[in-house]
């Protein structure tokens, strides 16, 4: 019987993509590194991108693939290659072994730039891959995602609770609600001819997306404060910010020099040629409620 394949299920995204496949009636097979809860309607692979034979049993017979797993952070940015771009490979090869021929791939929009970083580096030659691969594919690069149990927009509400947000050099960004990308990779599985071999850049709807001065403004009326004062900061005082978190948190930090390279570029606005086709998907959660939503679970899970 066909199911869903879905690799790094117990992610932020990944698990949101996870629990929209089960609420849309499929059936799922989940790629996870470690044991997991049994789950109605979850079959746990157990394994990485790395373990072929995982993939395998992942992929075979599948109606499609959801590839969700890469990696986002790291202090050393040799290992974007091998998670991002080599793990991409394995996962295509492993389709065509079994017989599966949908793919929808999370890239990134840092992929429109991979001057900029090794991880935009990484997800641009791993799009490569998939358009070579001879499949249905799609791809999907999405802006910031927030939502609950999202641990990088965290710091930004963290911050807004004490009445300061520190951003990069002005600039726009966009953003969309880890729910609502999941709707769409899911919708995007069953999808028709049209959305096949295609890239698309979903967001909120907000047409021009946010400013960060705008971003920081909603984020600290989010978690309950009038205003925050949000200074921009120069790309020099940002380098030196993460040699102080690494420093101070080894390979948990979180601002790394190679994040500080696509953070300073002006425009991570999602484009309105790459837009998703309205009768396939439209976004259900406008940014001011996400993000006060978010605020919300995490004062209740103490996180805030």
């Amino acid at each position: 019987m066909s199911h869903l394949a879905i690799t790094g299920a117990t992610g932020f995204v990944g698990s949101a993509v996870l629990g929209a496949a089960l609420a849309a009636g499929h059936r799922v097979k989940a790629l996870a590194r470690r044991d997991q809860p049994a789950r109605e309607g979850v079959e746990w692979v157990r394994g990485d991108l790395a373990d072929t034979g995982a993939l395998a049993a992942l992929c075979e017979g599948a109606a499609a693939v959801v590839h969700v797993a890469g990696l986002t952070n790291t202090p050393d940015p040799a290992e974007f290659e091998a998670a991002n771009v080599t793990g991409t490979a394995r996962v295509v090869e492993a389709m065509r072994s079994g017989g599966a021929r949908r793919l929808v791939f999370v890239s990134s929009l840092a992929a429109r730039e991979p001057k900029l970083s090794a991880y935009g580096a990484s997800k641009a030659r791993a799009e490569t891959v998939v358009e070579a691969s001879g499949l249905d594919w799609t791809t999907v690069r999405p802006p910031a995602v927030y939502g609950p149990r999202d641990i990088d927009m965290l710091e930004l509400f963290r911050a807004a609770k004490w009445g300061v947000v520190p951003l990069p050099p002005g600039g726009a960004t966009s953003i969309i609600h880890a729910d609502d990308l999941a709707a769409l990779l899911i919708a995007l599985t069953g999808s028709a001819a049209p959305t096949k071999k295609k890239t698309y850049e979903p967001d909120d709807g907000r047409e021009g997306g946010w400013s960060h001065k705008e971003l920081a403004q909603a984020i600290g009326k989010a978690v309950g404060r009038g205003s925050v004062f949000a200074p921009h900061l120069p790309e020099g005082v940002l380098i030196a910010a993460a040699a102080a978190d690494r420093f101070l948190r080894g390979d948990r930090a979180k601002l790394t020099a190679d994040r500080v390279g696509y953070m300073c570029h002006p425009n991570w606005v999602s484009r309105f040629d790459r837009a998703v086709p309205p009768g396939i998907w439209q976004p259900a959660i406008a940014g001011e409620d996400g993000l006060k939503a978010t605020a919300e679970w995490y004062r209740r899970e103490g996180w805030l």
